[in-house]
């Protein structure tokens, strides 16, 4: 499976194996060996169906952050511990400039001159690094990453931006007449309404997805880029540390700790769960659509609560 990069009259086909391939078979690498052949079967599937190929433009590299000093590529996504991430990114970055992760305000890790994304190279060194650096991303359940979604843009009060933003919208195109404070505020988005937002297809022709609820497979083109690493949210310490390891970056930094074990407030298969009890059927399933393609290229089974039939 390709890394394939267009720029210009410019196209590079195929992927060089990295020597991390060659590297004796612990426990940790049959697990990413396995997930790496799943996503490639499904891949495959993906483009029997759809018959079309298409090269990587600069549009799909952006949320490819770059490390030249360890020869990194980490594909950002948004609500799949992606704040400590760049934290780790941004000390590996920094020249000496920072030490801990855990010391850098998170809205900092968020600030985009702080880290440099693949898109903004040369089409000759995009291919380069597509070639021989270390790629990795992090993946969640799908509806998981929804409902964390809708719970930190929509439910907390400090989001005025979004709300003003994404809320006013939906207040105008799904509410049965909203008050003048909402159309005004959009600070009182029901879930029931951001699904009914998400599947009107009218939201597709304004423009992507936002980030924080656009699937994976449209951030990180996973079936055209080959990702060394295929971390999981739901195994992510043992995989961060996995990943570390690999880059031979222990002991020199380590994953923030507080992101790998429970936390309160966390959105569950459960808590998601209660979300999806006032959502019908009719609505389930074309939600379940948007997302299928995650479901299906990272092996995550269709939710049990879903009622699909």
């Amino acid at each position: 499976m390709p890394d394939s990069w267009t720029g210009k009259a410019r196209a590079v086909l195929g992927h060089q194996p990295s020597t991390i391939d060659k590297q004796a078979r612990s426990d940790a690498q049959q697990l990413h060996q396995r997930r790496r052949a799943l996503l490639d079967k499904a891949c495959a599937a993906q483009q029997r169906q759809s018959r079309k190929r298409r090269l990587l433009t600069a549009g799909d590299l952006r949320h490819l952050i770059v490390d030249d000093q360890h020869g990194l590529l980490y594909c950002y996504v948004p609500k799949v511990a992606c704040t400590n991430w760049k934290r780790v990114m941004m000390v590996l970055t920094s020249a000496g400039r920072y030490a801990d992760p855990l010391t850098i305000p998170a809205h900092e890790a968020h600030v985009a001159a702080n880290l440099r994304t693949l898109d903004t190279f040369p089409p000759a060194e995009i291919n380069r690094r597509l070639r021989h650096y270390l790629k990795f991303l992090f993946v969640r359940e799908p509806f998981e990453r929804l409902v964390s979604a809708y719970r930190n843009k929509f439910t907390r009060a400090y989001n005025t931006a979004f709300h003003r933003r994404y809320g006013t919208t939906i207040v105008r195109r799904h509410r049965h007449r909203p008050s003048a404070e909402a159309l005004e505020r959009g600070a009182d988005v029901s879930f029931q309404e951001f699904v009914w937002y998400l599947v009107d297809p009218k939201t597709r022709r304004d423009g992507p997805f936002n980030e924080h609820w656009e699937t994976v497979y449209s951030l990180c083109h996973p079936c055209l880029i080959r990702y060394d690493v295929l971390g999981h949210y739901e195994t992510l310490a043992s995989d961060a540390r996995y990943l570390l390891a690999l880059a031979r970056l222990e002991p020199l930094i380590s994953f923030p700790a507080s992101a790998g074990g429970p936390q309160a407030g966390r959105t569950t298969a459960a808590m998601a769960a209660g979300f999806f009890r006032n959502i019908s059927p009719f609505y389930q399933r074309k939600l379940y659509q948007l997302y299928q393609l995650d479901f299906a290229l990272f092996n995550y089974s269709v939710p049990s609560y879903l009622r699909l039939g």
